[in-house]
């Protein structure tokens, strides 16, 4: 009897705003708070709340016979919470139907197990108990980001204490077999490990709206009838896929909702077919064969691979930097400081670099809030600079407890600090470092261009603030004579006198976005 199991992911990063050279040492709120609630208003609206709705009413209308798993992110999670806590109501419904699982996998949807194994750990178990505290929930099973998976990757799971991973089943590893049973790395003993069926997921995923497809319209009869055909020649049939699917990427008026709605008839109507969590499926059903994977492979792109993250220089530059503050964060002691730093650690900030072309890169226009990737590595390394800055202020002030704080830097207030330096040297090592970073003569010039072009506007931004700064000053000086005169009268039988053209440099704050 083959069982179908259905597993979405469902993952929103907290993107960073367009930050440029002048906000190096002002502003230390990296977020983009009013994208972030944007994109998250538009995909509760058109997935997850309506989505959520069907699943419920489909668990219900089957009596539990439907059944789902999810992979919910850690930064998925906390901005239900902040910007739509009905979201995170729908999702904790579907858990007390008994009929919905929940996946471990890293809190902050990041590469961390390739740069650093103590805090892949360290986000593996941040995520595991917000599981327990959402849904009370004890994953038995673990999804790696983007189902990033090698047989080291496996082995380290099973030794903490998992009973299956889910992973791609990349067809060069297959080597003609099916993904449709259950496989296990040569080094473990008793993880399972559960192939998705990308053929068939990406039908749903990517090619159901596409009217160019052969396939295109297509129906839940025509797709269970391919589901069904598989019985006989495999024990399980793993659709995984984004859940955004259904709604955003996906729209409603593609059909995509009467799709959902009908499949789990259709494919319920064959005697030998049922639907499993993956837990209950990696119970049910024995390790058939190995599954050799020496290199690590992903769900992404054509080529199944890391290049989406790690294809260029830029990308590589930007996530071994923000590794290397590990140390200095940790000796902060700060947790805002550690939440802060691990957000720069997901993995969508090096997708938004990628420089692929064609379909792949099409893809990655799609999801990125810049105009160019080159956008994407410029804010995010200026971002670095910053972090660095405040990391070297609250490091010099524990060493120096006595000393004077910079309250600005202390409490990560924004707007509250002068620049850390000039605007001019600030473009020159932005601009060696970017065209450094870059892999080819043309890509070395187009990214100089943009860096020049956002060094002139911040210039002339800055050029104004000085403007406008020193006639804040002017008349505060003039101010402060008037007073000094008049205290220099009072005070002249003490033979003192009181500088009449003291000035202060602080420039005026910014108030808070």
């Amino acid at each position: 009897m083959p069982s179908v199991c259905f597993y979405f992911q469902v993952h929103q990063p907290y993107r960073l705003k367009e930050y440029n050279f002048f906000d190096i040492g002002h502003d230390h709120f990296y977020e983009n708070e009013k994208l972030n609630r944007e994109v998250m208003n538009k995909v509760a609206d058109k997935c997850y709340i309506p989505t959520n709705k069907m699943m419920l009413e489909l668990i219900k209308k089957h009596k539990g016979k439907f059944r789902i798993s999810y992979s919910i992110s850690g930064t998925a999670l906390e901005q239900f919470e902040k910007y739509r806590p009905d979201v995170l109501e729908s999702f904790v419904a579907l858990s007390k139907t008994g009929c919905v699982e929940f996946l471990s996998e890293t809190y902050y949807h990041s590469l961390s197990f390739i740069y650093d194994k103590k805090e892949f750990k360290r986000q593996v178990e941040k995520h595991r108990d917000l599981i327990k505290k959402y849904f009370k929930q004890s994953p038995t099973v673990f999804r790696n980001t983007e189902l990033i998976y090698n047989n080291e990757i496996a082995k380290t799971i099973e030794d903490m204490g998992y009973k299956a991973i889910v992973c791609e089943g990349v067809d060069r590893i297959l080597e003609n077999r099916s993904p449709n049973f259950i496989y296990r790395s040569p080094n473990c003993h008793s993880l399972k490990t559960l192939l998705k069926n990308y053929r068939l997921s990406d039908d749903i995923a990517f090619r159901f709206s596409d009217p160019n497809w052969t396939e295109h319209p297509l129906s839940a009869t025509k797709f269970a009838g391919w589901l069904h055909s598989i019985a006989g020649n495999g024990e399980l049939i793993n659709l995984f896929m984004d859940y955004e699917t259904f709604g955003e990427h996906q729209w409603e008026s593609s059909g995509i909702f009467d799709f959902l709605s009908q499949l789990p008839t259709e494919i319920l109507s064959h005697k030998d077919f049922d639907f499993k969590t993956v837990s209950e499926v990696a119970e049910k059903y024995p390790i058939r064969d190995d599954y050799d994977a020496h290199d690590l492979t992903s769900w992404a792109d054509t080529e199944r691979d890391l290049s989406a993250w790690l294809g260029n220089s830029m990308q590589n530059e930007a996530i071994e930097r923000i590794y290397s503050f590990k140390e200095r964060v940790l000796a902060t002691e700060r947790e805002d400081m550690l939440d802060t730093w691990a957000k720069l650690l997901t993995s969508d900030h090096f997708y938004y670099m990628c420089t692929k072309f064609w379909a792949d890169g099409d893809v990655h226009k799609y999801f990125s809030p810049y105009q160019s990737p080159y956008d994407a590595y410029i804010y995010f390394m200026n971002v670095l600079t910053d972090m660095e800055y405040v990391l070297s202020e609250l490091l010099k002030q524990k060493k120096m407890p006595n000393a004077k704080k910079n309250t600005a830097v202390d409490s990560l207030d924004i707007n509250a600090l002068t620049v850390a330096a000039d605007t001019n040297e600030l473009v020159t090592n932005i601009a060696v470092a970017t065209t450094n970073a870059a892999s080819s003569a043309n890509l070395k010039e187009e990214v100089l261009n943009k860096v020049k072009s956002i060094a002139k506007r911040v210039s002339t931004k800055k050029s104004i603030t000085k403007s406008s700064t020193k006639k804040v000053i002017s008349k505060e000086a003039s101010e402060k004579k008037k007073t000094a005169s008049k205290s220099n009268v009072k005070s002249a039988n003490k033979g003192k006198k009181i500088a009449a053209n003291k000035k202060t440099t602080k420039p005026a704050s910014k108030k808070k976005p």
